[in-house]
């Protein structure tokens, strides 16, 4: 038990620091309220109700965008209840919050002390990495998901550093639970970030295996964590598999519209190229690594917030300095800059000169590598080649967010560099190092205190380009310039009030190390000197971005769904099945909320991964019919009797019943009834067959889709090659039961038939006819038809995936491997001991 007391101690310790940075707030139970948490339990909503009802988990809801699948909505599978019961156990049951900042400490920790780094020291690096800015940042923003899986990452390196120092199974039990914890986690993007790191790592230990004449220990290891990466892999394979296949029909997918013009030059796969590239790194925004407000700090606090800025401000301006943002780089909005310690940074850039080895290349060439990427647009060359040449890197958006490579491995070389120094106490001192020692001052301490002295040095400018066209139009042109002055000046003070306090936090961190060096200071009370430097520096930064004041009590979640007055007219229709679409805060809102889609199926929504096809429906027909729509009713004064329903013919097959608009001075919502909506479903004239995306996109602009679906010829086999349909009075089709994931429709035609559906089309549904299976085709772009014979039919219409099945049955397989190997672990340590007793 003393063996671990340390390990103890410093896991209390994470406890207390976590408890103590969400106090008050996390013992008086009040929460953030996050827009991607609310639009996540909006989106959620009808699945949620569905699960209560039946006791069964759907794979599809109609509740946003029309339609889609629910595999990237909190993906659950019964496969993953025990992995999820780990999981509870290794967060101590910990409260939201609270656990956030615990976990991101403990994974840390654990890889330090993998690599054989003493409880006090590995306790100081958990405090460093859990702390930097960026992951302060995310909390309030929602992303929980990304979140917990970097702090699901550092462990998942501690199995591979294990396995590679000859620690063979645990480091494979370790690999592969971390690994399965982090996918299970659902934040691809990071997980494939690592990857690279891994790489770095494996590369490390190669040359370190070569140099030794180790090689068949190092091709061993790496065989091991093979393995595991398979088994944790395989324990997620039903959310893996099924979000893959998912991902072809999204915006992650292949587009089948061919462009032209600059559209043309966008990614063949994927993501497109400006979308991928949209936050990109400002190279000179690096900065804040040493430097937090470089660029002024986060979009969402404006100038008139910051007291250094206003010290300066011209009150001639004060009104315009309360709408201009305190951030001024590149980047089209950010919460906040990425800071990884300024004392964190100088034992970074130190160790680059005084820890040996390979894996400290490793870490260098990671860090750069991060770096460079990060800069995306603003370094296309290399970004052009990971997107065209790299697999799934033109996959993930948001570039800039790679700089968690960099987050992770700047303090682990910090936490090298200090453990160097702390067991030689001279090491300082050794000719081979002052070079070292005087360059990391120059790039840290120099650098901060330029920043200080003279902004402009490393800056051609403090205002956008953006800022720049707005102020030339909103300022008479003789105070154009003198406001100019102004601002640069207000953003110059914010920029040299956080330099100097780099300079003097590095300057304090060298002084600790020159008492240690000089024997005036013990080991433990440099180090925690240090710790306390670290945790004042970026606690307090933190503070910035995550405090007190954000938290608001429980209720106001449940508040963001108050049904108002709308949401009850509209929900006393009863009809099975029909589409809202909500028109307050039109244009920008429709598509960025889920409040709709708690209480109605929305034609609206938000999700990062919505349908592909949906997306470009939304860019070609929904936009311009929504502002078609919000014309003609405005003008019509909501009577939709003297409104042209050819000007919304998208919304009208999508089954759109009702329309919320605003009205009145306080904008407050009221319900359109659509009269013009076209129903559950329909029976056609005519099949118009066309060669590509482009003309059946294209032709929708043409028809009138009660009486002409579009199909690609694709699907002509699908509709046995009919181009005449039957519709007259006697042709019926009526929705008689609904489930998101199971539609019954009753028939009757007295001729063969096409049906279309105003249902979004996606690979996987399956109808039957009477009980007989049919052939689904795809129509109008997005929509579903099947052919019809005639006489009177029950249509069945299900999503049910059967790959669900095999891929649980390889979770629980894998689960049961890796629960072999914790079985094997637990009895050879067990005979360990008693040879020892």
């Amino acid at each position: 038990m003393k063996k671990f007391l340390p390990d103890l101690i410093a896991i209390l310790a994470f406890i207390i620091l976590s408890f103590a940075y969400f106090f008050p707030a996390d013992i008086e139970g009040r929460i953030l309220f996050q827009h991607d948490t609310a639009a996540g339990v909006g989106a959620g909503q009808e699945s949620k109700e569905y699960l209560e009802r039946t006791g069964e988990r759907t794979r599809w809801t109609n509740s946003i965008f029309g339609g889609m699948p629910t595999y990237q909505m909190s993906p659950s599978y019964d496969s993953t209840t025990s992995l999820k019961g780990v999981e509870k156990v290794y967060r101590l049951f910990l409260p939201d919050y609270v656990v956030l900042t615990f976990i991101m400490m403990l994974g840390f920790y654990i890889l330090l002390r993998a690599f054989g780094i003493s409880a006090w020291l590995a306790g100081l690096g958990g405090v460093i990495w859990a702390f930097s800015s960026y992951f302060f940042i995310l909390i309030p923003a929602g992303h929980i998901w990304k979140f917990v899986t970097l702090a699901y990452i550092p462990p998942t390196i501690a199995g591979v550093v294990l396995a590679y120092r000859k620690k063979y199974l645990l480091g494979g039990i370790i690999t592969a639970l971390f690994i399965a914890l982090q996918i299970q986690s659902n934040h691809i993007q990071m997980s494939y970030y690592f990857m690279f790191v891994i790489l770095f790592f494996v590369g490390a230990y190669f040359e370190d295996a070569y140099k030794k004449k180790e090689l068949l220990h190092f091709f061993k290891a790496s065989a091991i964590l093979a393995l595991a990466a398979v088994v944790g892999v395989c324990i997620n394979i039903s959310n893996l598999y099924h979000t893959y296949e998912y991902s072809k029909e999204t915006m992650r997918g292949k587009s089948e519209l061919k462009q032209e013009g600059a559209a043309a030059s966008q990614t063949s796969s994927g993501l497109d190229r400006d979308y991928i590239t949209n936050w990109s790194y400002g190279i000179g925004e690096t900065l804040t690594l040493l430097v937090p407000n470089v660029k002024g700090g986060g979009s969402g606090s404006t100038m008139s917030q910051s007291e250094v800025a206003m010290a300066k401000a011209n009150p001639m301006y004060s009104g315009i300095y309360s709408q201009l943002p305190q951030y001024f780089g590149e980047q089209p909005w950010t919460a906040g800059p990425v800071y990884v310690g300024a004392f964190v940074m100088f034992l970074f850039v130190l160790g680059c000169f005084i820890v040996k080895g390979p894996l400290k290349w490793a870490l260098l060439g990671a860090t750069i590598f991060s770096i460079l990427l990060s800069w995306g647009k603003n370094f296309m060359g290399l970004t052009d080649f990971f997107i065209d040449y790299v697999p799934m890197y033109n996959k993930f958006r948001a570039v800039s967010s790679i700089l968690v490579i960099a987050e992770f491995t700047i303090p682990l070389l910090a936490i090298f560099a200090l453990k160097e120094i702390l067991s030689k106490p001279d090491t300082l001192k050794l000719k081979e190092n002052r070079g070292g020692v005087i360059a990391t001052l120059v790039l840290t301490a120099g650098v901060a205190l330029i920043l200080a002295v003279a902004p402009g040095t490393f800056f051609s400018g403090f205002i956008t380009t953006q800022e720049m066209a707005a102020l030339k139009q909103a300022l008479p042109a003789e105070h154009l310039a003198p406001f100019v002055a102004n601002l640069t000046e207000m953003r110059e003070a914010i920029i040299a009030s956080d330099a100097w306090r780099s300079f003097f936090i590095i300057m304090i961190g060298c002084l600790f190390l020159f008492l240690y060096q000089q024997r005036k200071l013990k080991a433990s009370f440099t180090l925690a000197g240090i710790a306390l430097l670290c945790l004042i520096d970026m606690w307090s930064i933190n503070k910035r971005y995550l405090n007190d004041e954000q938290f608001v009590p429980k209720s106001k979640q449940t508040e963001a769904f108050v049904k108002t007055q709308a949401d009850e007219m509209i929900l006393q229709d009863t009809t099975l099945n029909y589409r809202v679409l909500n028109f307050i805060g039109f244009p920008g809102n429709t598509f960025n909320e889920n409040n709709t889609a708690y209480w109605h199926k929305s034609v609206g929504g938000y999700h990062a991964a919505k349908l592909r096809r949906y997306q470009e429906m939304i860019d070609h027909h929904i936009m311009p019919e929504m502002q078609e729509t919000y014309q003609a009713v405005a003008t019509a004064g909501g009577q939709m009797d003297s409104v042209d329903a050819s000007k919304f013919r998208v919304l009208n097959m999508l089954n759109t019943k009702y329309f919320i608009f605003p009205a009145g001075e306080q904008g407050q919502a009221v319900p359109v009834v659509n009269p013009y909506a076209y129903g559950n479903a329909w029976f056609v004239d005519k099949v118009q067959y066309v060669n590509n995306a482009n003309e059946e996109i294209d032709a929708l602009n043409d028809i009138l889709p009660t009486e002409t679906a579009v199909v690609d010829v694709k699907f002509k086999e699908q509709l046995k090659g009919v181009t005449e349909g039957y519709k007259d009075s006697l042709s019926t089709i009526q929705l008689t039961s609904y489930e998101p994931n199971r539609l019954v429709y009753k028939a009757s035609t007295p001729k063969d038939g096409v049906v279309v559906f105003s249902e979004i089309y996606y690979p996987g549904w399956q109808v039957t006819i009477d009980g007989q299976p049919v052939d689904i085709a795809r129509a109008d772009y997005i929509l579903r038809a099947i052919n019809v014979p005639a006489g009177e039919h029950t249509i069945e219409m299900w999503f049910d995936p059967q790959s669900i099945q095999v891929t649980e049955s390889i979770a629980y397989a894998a689960l049961t491997l890796l629960l072999i190997g914790v079985i094997i672990f637990a009895l050879m340590q067990r005979s360990k001991i008693a040879k020892k007793s």
